[in-house]
């Protein structure tokens, strides 16, 4: 019996110990996550160090303000700054057309872009790519190139001053836009409008049916670009608009900084209710803008 057991130990080969594991990892797929971790995390913070500041800033008295070194947690807290940030500045005028330009913007950016990228991904026509191409060449065109003879033309019809030169022209598409939710639409197959014809469909309706409920992700992506760029926009209201009833948050804020540059704790303040919408929308519409990315790209 002995000489059958040396036998199948000899047979089966020398027995090795099982590898030691961390949380369910082995030691160097486990080093080299927390290595990552590590680095995303110092990133994190530095990226973060300006929104803290921020943050403090807006709730110390004017005595903490610009001591060395800085005084992270302020004592007292000042919440008191925030009511005479908007004391100071017309913050609900500038906010209301901050609004309008920004969703008004948005419906026309979301119309325009969608009809155009279904043109281009779903119909064929002579000479269709090299239309493609000149529009996406228009990416590397610089607004500056393009600003006199614009405000020439807007100026001779009375749109000056006024936010329609702000919110009109997102009705015209946006080539990056179109180019991504056409990268989108070529990714639903043909198959989908084939039966949305047998079904009775016109183009339209294939596109309104069919198309737009598929592309919420990428829509949504768009959406968020656009919010981003035309709630922080400052050129564009810098250029077009003169009276005050007029500004956006951008131009309010710094109107307000030339004539309160001694108020720190109430620019930071005004500066921070007014990055608040942002900063929201980060957290809470994060998975669809990374979904929508994912998908357009998946197919070129």
């Amino acid at each position: 019996m002995a000489s059958d057991a040396r036998t199948t130990v000899a047979l089966k080969g020398p027995v090795h110990p099982r590898p030691k594991r961390i949380l369910g990892m082995k030691p160097k797929e486990f080093t080299t996550k927390l290595v990552v971790q590590l680095i995303l995390m110092a990133g994190a913070v530095v990226i973060l160090l300006p929104l803290v500041f921020m943050i403090s800033t807006s709730l110390k008295n004017i005595g903490q303000v610009g001591v060395y070194p800085i005084v992270w947690i302020p004592k007292p807290i000042v919440w008191r700054n925030y009511p005479d940030a908007l004391a100071e500045v017309n913050f609900a005028l500038y906010t209301w057309n901050t609004i309008k330009v920004t969703f008004v913007g948005m419906i026309g950016v979301l119309l325009s872009c969608s009809l155009v990228a279904y043109g281009f991904s779903r119909f064929r026509a002579p000479g269709l790519n090299v239309l493609f191409l000149i529009l996406l060449s228009t990416i590397m065109l610089p607004s500056q190139v393009t600003l006199i003879p614009v405000y020439i033309m807007f100026s001779k019809i009375g749109w000056v001053d006024t936010l329609k030169p702000l919110m009109i022209p997102r009705f015209f598409g946006n080539p990056y836009d179109i180019f991504l939710l056409r990268q989108f639409f070529m990714t639903i197959p043909l198959e989908m409008d084939d039966a949305a014809r047998i079904d009775g469909c016109n183009p339209l309706q294939t596109f309104w049916h069919v198309l737009v409920p598929m592309a919420k992700p990428a829509l949504g992506t768009v959406a968020i670009f656009h919010f981003m760029y035309a709630w922080n926009d400052f050129f564009g209201p810098l250029i077009y608009l003169h009276h005050r009833e007029n500004w956006t948050l951008a131009l309010g804020l710094q109107g307000f900084r030339q004539v309160y540059s001694t108020k720190t704790n109430l620019l930071m303040a005004a500066s921070f209710m007014a990055a608040l919408p942002c900063i929201l929308l980060f957290f809470f519409a994060q998975r669809q803008f990374i979904q929508g990315v994912v998908i357009t790209g998946v197919k070129g």
